[in-house]
């Protein structure tokens, strides 16, 4: 979902310039949220830099600091399921109505090159949904595939083709790839304009950094964002607990979450006691790629938990 989102996010630009006959800046490109044509928000999360406003200003005195007291919960609580897949159906509505006038002012629609390699099951699901997102809203896709053995030259003979090809305006390298193959290697050739996963260095760096704006963010920490924003949960000054630091996920997730002013841990494999620090969590994102690892005496109540993983599990 949030991968088409940034896809359409660079493409509705250039043809927004087309139509206009005008150069748009680039603070412009770089905003996260944009609009249809019924002037609806696409996207209800907003810029970063817009959220940098606020200063980091401790009071001088730490005696005058007034914490704010957390709110008691009960325990009979009933537990509410955010509904993403209704929410991921708003977002495609919206940019199919995008592409849609995309086509009628350029005769263009955006194009969405992947590259898979290997017989990986979660990365072939993944890889399948976003050609099915694709073909719902009217993105041109195509997909390169190439053996679990097959060599660095091999891929980036595919990801050089792209960044030349003008019928492809978002590429993506289907994650994690075989052990041999160098993936900063294979991100330093990915077009950075392309690169709408959001993994290049420099779009990451961006992240990290109060007063930047990525050009695209990665998209599972984006769904993430999003998801909570639509459902009213508010990030600012929570306590959030993001359990994995992979660089497609954990990461991102921690930097994004702390842009949005959230108190961030990070649980990884060498954390000790892992389950008291996610207790205190009033956000919990899973992403450790382990199935059933957080049980419900993880959380507290009242949290509000986001299962970033897909594991295939067989039922007994």
């Amino acid at each position: 979902m949030m991968m088409v989102g940034n896809l359409m996010r660079r493409r509705v630009v250039s043809w927004q310039q087309k139509a206009l006959g005008q150069r748009i800046p680039f603070s412009t490109m770089t905003q996260n949220t944009y609009k249809d044509d019924h002037d609806c928000q696409i996207l209800m999360s907003p810029s970063l830099v817009s959220l940098d406003h606020l200063p980091d200003l401790w009071p001088p005195d730490s005696t005058d600091f007034q914490f704010r007291s957390t709110k008691s919960h009960s325990n009979e609580q009933t537990a509410a399921v955010i509904n993403g897949q209704l929410i991921a159906e708003e977002i495609r509505a919206r940019i199919a109505s995008e592409v849609r006038r995309m086509k009628e002012f350029i005769g263009k629609a955006p194009g969405l090159a992947v590259i898979l390699v290997g017989q990986r099951r979660d990365s072939q699901t993944y890889v399948r949904n976003k050609i099915i997102a694709c073909e719902e809203v009217g993105i041109v896709s195509k997909v390169t595939e190439l053996p679990d053995d097959c060599t660095e030259d091999e891929i980036l003979t595919a990801v050089s083709g792209f960044n030349v090809d003008p019928s492809v305006n978002g590429i993506l390298v289907q994650l994690p790839l075989p052990r041999h193959l160098d993936v900063g290697k294979i991100s330093d050739v990915l077009s950075l304009e392309k690169d709408v996963d959001g993994f290049h260095p420099l779009i990451i760096g961006n992240l990290a950094m109060r007063g930047r704006e990525p050009l695209f963010i990665p998209c599972t920490p984006k769904g993430c964002i999003e998801l909570l924003i639509r459902s009213g949960i508010e990030i600012m000054g929570k306590k959030a607990v993001v359990i994995g630091r992979s660089n497609i996920v954990g990461l991102p997730a921690s930097l994004l979450l702390q842009r949005h002013h959230a108190t961030v841990s990070v649980v990884h494999v060498f954390t000790k006691d892992p389950e008291y620090i996610t207790r205190e969590a009033d956000i919990v994102f899973a992403a450790a790629g382990v199935p059933n690892l957080v049980r419900g005496n993880w959380l507290k109540p009242g949290a509000v938990v986001i299962d970033v993983g897909t594991n295939p599990i067989e039922l007994k």
